[in-house]
């Protein structure tokens, strides 16, 4: 890499860091291990920069390498598995502030997110924290718009499911760029 791609791979990454940090904690449901998952995108990416064909649009690659990086490290390492238990976690007091209620419904999602198989979670991701359209998620996954679609809905159906055993209303619709942050 010469000195004006490291340049603008530099630049790229200052700009987009903070947004590709989000999108890996969300695919891997830890600030840590999203950190890590987000560092091994960007070196292969860095790798790649000066082979990369649309210098308009990166994120798109980065985005790529992140989930491909995330299905390799579940599937090589068994990274990230869940452990399933039929207790659920406590309830909060009736008498509990609202931003605690905040914070266990937040929980109860992140957990329910993290249950999803690893392309069901990325197209939910995609679709709804970073509200992107069907046609560039499967770009991103390497899907046809139909896939994303089948699988947005097998992954909200799961969710409903999730969040209704978690005693949480299900009624709304997810906002889209309405997402959870931590």
């Amino acid at each position: 890499m010469n000195a004006d791609e490291e340049r603008q791979f530099r630049e790229f990454v200052a700009a987009r860091s903070r947004s590709l940090l989000h999108t890996a904690y969300l695919l891997t449901g830890d600030w840590e291990q999203g950190r890590d998952l987000l560092q091994t995108a960007l070196a292969s990416t860095a790798r790649r920069w000066s082979h990369l064909r649309d210098r308009q649009q990166p994120e798109i690659y980065v985005r790529r390498a992140l989930y491909h990086a995330q299905v390799d490290r579940f599937r090589l390492l068994s990274w990230g598995r869940e452990t399933v238990t039929d207790a659920l976690p406590d309830q909060p007091s009736t008498q509990a502030a609202d931003w605690a209620d905040t914070v266990v419904q937040r929980q109860d999602i992140m957990a329910a997110l993290r249950r999803l198989p690893k392309r069901q979670r990325a197209v939910i991701v995609l679709r709804y924290f970073e509200d992107r359209p069907d046609s560039e998620i499967a770009e991103i996954l390497g899907v046809t718009p139909g896939t994303v679609r089948s699988q947005t809905h097998k992954a909200l159906v799961s969710l409903r499911t999730g969040l209704a055993d978690a005693g949480l209303s299900t009624t709304a619709s997810p906002t889209p760029g309405k997402g959870v942050s931590a």
